[in-house]
């Protein structure tokens, strides 16, 4: 049975590299990619590119699939990190042995939950994101992906593949 992946943007706004990348890394190693989002249909990214969300994240059992990852993007901010019903299924998933993952705005999303309380973890190198880790007890690293077991972060644009890279790997 091929592997399942769940990428979480927000319904605007969402990094195009931090979400087209480590999808096509996904995807070119048979894992199955599902895009989700707080609504469906087309979403305009950061930079005007498109992106299909298939599925509302809170409408599908997070259990379904082997990695959900919380994508970036300047809406991630204003629509994800406040989302309590996106940290509730983060936390779910976690219980449920799935990798939960973030790169960058997504990984202040997944500090939020408290699953990297006391823990390293990476985003982008901007004080809002990093200042956010911290008031979480994360300590922040200065890496393109900090890879645990269990959680994966990617710190953004430049580190997008990577991350794909990473999750292709903790997947196989």
């Amino acid at each position: 049975m091929s592997k399942k992946a769940l990428l979480i943007i927000p319904p605007e706004r969402f990094n195009e590299d931090e979400l087209f990348q480590p999808k096509a890394e996904l995807e070119s190693n048979g894992i199955d990619v599902t895009i989700a989002s707080t609504k469906t249909g087309e979403i305009i990214g950061d930079y005007e590119g498109k992106a299909t969300a298939e599925v509302i994240f809170s409408d599908v059992f997070a259990s379904d699939y082997d990695v959900v990852s919380v994508i970036g993007g300047s809406g991630t901010n204003d629509h994800l990190w406040e989302n309590q019903e996106l940290q509730d299924y983060l936390k779910q998933a976690y219980t449920n042995k799935v990798l939960v993952t973030g790169i960058c705005a997504g990984a202040v999303t997944v500090a939020k939950t408290g699953l990297l309380t006391g823990r390293e973890a990476t985003c982008y190198p901007v004080d809002v994101q990093k200042d956010q880790l911290k008031a979480n007890k994360v300590t922040y690293v200065e890496k393109h992906v900090v890879a645990h077991d269990d959680i994966i972060t990617g710190d953004g644009p430049d580190g997008a593949k990577e991350f794909g890279e990473a999750l292709v790997k903790a997947l196989s």
